[in-house]
């Protein structure tokens, strides 16, 4: 089954605008922060936003204390070559929906191990300097912005 071009960027942040990052599995230098593709067409962005979170740190967005803020923002870039096999033939391109989600600074962090093998909190300026994708650089940039 290939993979829906349309996923959610997800920044985790303090209120202080600390970011957290995560270091891809088997892409050492590789930082970034919460991303994936819907599992369906119709699946709702936020619920994508609410289990891509989940799965890849351990953080339950309740609706309450931990709220995903969808700010209405949309990136279309360029597959990287090297994941384009994951997508139908003749996909080059996909449609990125920005989230962010503010956190307590000592909320337990669980990485999926096949995705993802440390994790960091950084300023946030220093954060979208080590992101390898500038559309989750620029996002995080933008943070002081939709606080």
């Amino acid at each position: 089954m290939y993979k829906i071009p349309e996923s959610v960027l997800v920044v985790i942040h303090t209120a202080d605008l600390e970011v957290l990052l995560i270091e891809r599995a088997g892409n050492p230098g590789y930082w970034q922060s919460v991303t994936g593709s819907k599992d369906s067409v119709d699946e709702a962005l936020l619920t994508t936003a609410t289990r891509e979170l989940f799965e890849e740190t351990g953080i339950v967005a309740d609706g309450q204390d931990i709220v995903l803020r969808d700010w209405g923002l949309q990136n279309i870039y360029e597959i990287y070559p090297v994941w384009r096999h994951r997508y139908a033939p003749g996909v080059t391109h996909n449609l990125e929906h920005i989230f962010s989600v503010q956190v307590p600074r000592n909320i337990p962090v669980m990485l999926s191990p096949r995705e993802h093998t440390a994790h960091v909190w950084l300023p946030y300026l220093e954060a979208a300097d080590r992101c390898f994708s500038p559309s989750n650089a620029e996002a995080i940039l933008q943070l002081p912005q939709h606080m």
